[in-house]
């Protein structure tokens, strides 16, 4: 059987990436090619045998991404409370034993929920959003030079997103330097696995930074407060509820950071110089 030309010249592992034959139309010509693609899988999580969710995911840092991903979603505050997690990732599962789960956070977890309050942005979607994110106080700042290096680092640092442009990458920092990034074709995994990594690793995050690639969503800034941090530097842009949600959060969110360029939006006595 003829080989099809268009194949993947590997099959698709537990890493990021992965490589195609392709053919790129450059100069009114037709040329073969080998082109890097950000890999892509799903990871269904079981809770006590039962189906809980399925995660679409870069394939990496599986275990911290589980962690996260049930601390903030509210089943978890300590990774002690994991009692076994079992990871079946060629197949794509995910099995996790809890201890004491609290059947009412595993009902709510898709739960509408619509708060008053009484003038406050704290318009949360879900109910154990309401439950989980809370108010971060940290007396960290940082100076505008530090915001710079800290975007500069997490770029240098995002090898996988420069080959394929298909991943979003999350890196943890402290005023001075990024400690680690993590990167997933979904932006809010990529967060979720600098949670888990920061909870099995019991770090603390009162004088840590989130440096982040993608677009400051309500979501973004939630996973911000659920996780701790009071500084969220992006290279993008925020949205209205985020911006909402980081004001009445205690969040600082600083956007745009290109080209010696940024926009702080929220909590700006945490910038040095934009007071």
């Amino acid at each position: 059987m003829q080989d099809d030309p268009h194949r993947p010249l590997e099959e698709p592992s537990l890493t990021s990436t992965t490589t195609w034959t392709v053919h790129r139309y450059k100069n009114a010509a037709i040329i073969p090619d080998e082109d890097t693609i950000a890999t892509e899988a799903p990871l269904t999580i079981k809770i006590d045998g039962e189906e809980f969710a399925t995660l679409v995911y870069t394939p990496t840092h599986t275990e911290e991404l589980v962690t996260g991903f049930l601390a903030s979603e509210g089943l978890i505050r300590f990774v002690d409370q994991i009692e076994s997690l079992a990871l079946e990732e060629e197949r794509g599962f995910a099995h996790v034993k809890l201890r004491h789960l609290h059947q009412l956070s595993q009902k709510m977890v898709s739960k509408r929920f619509i708060g008053s309050c009484c003038g406050k942005s704290r318009q949360f979607y879900f109910h154990n959003d309401a439950r989980t994110a809370k108010t971060v106080r940290t007396p960290l700042q940082l100076t505008v030079e530090q915001c710079f290096r800290l975007m500069n680092q997490l770029q240098e640092q995002s090898i996988d997103f420069q080959a394929t442009g298909g991943l979003h990458n999350a890196g943890l920092c402290t005023a001075d330097e990024l400690l680690l990034s993590r990167a997933d074709i979904g932006r809010h995994n990529a967060l979720d696995k600098i949670y888990g990594y920061l909870l099995r690793q019991r770090v603390p995050v009162r004088d840590k930074v989130i440096a982040f690639s993608g677009r400051v969503s309500s979501e973004v800034a939630l996973k911000a407060a659920k996780i701790g941090v009071g500084i969220l530097l992006s290279k993008s842009a925020p949205t209205d509820l985020a911006l909402r949600l980081a004001q009445d959060l205690g969040i600082t969110v600083v956007g745009f950071i290109r080209k010696e360029q940024l926009t702080v939006y929220t909590h700006p006595e945490r910038i040095i110089g934009c007071n």
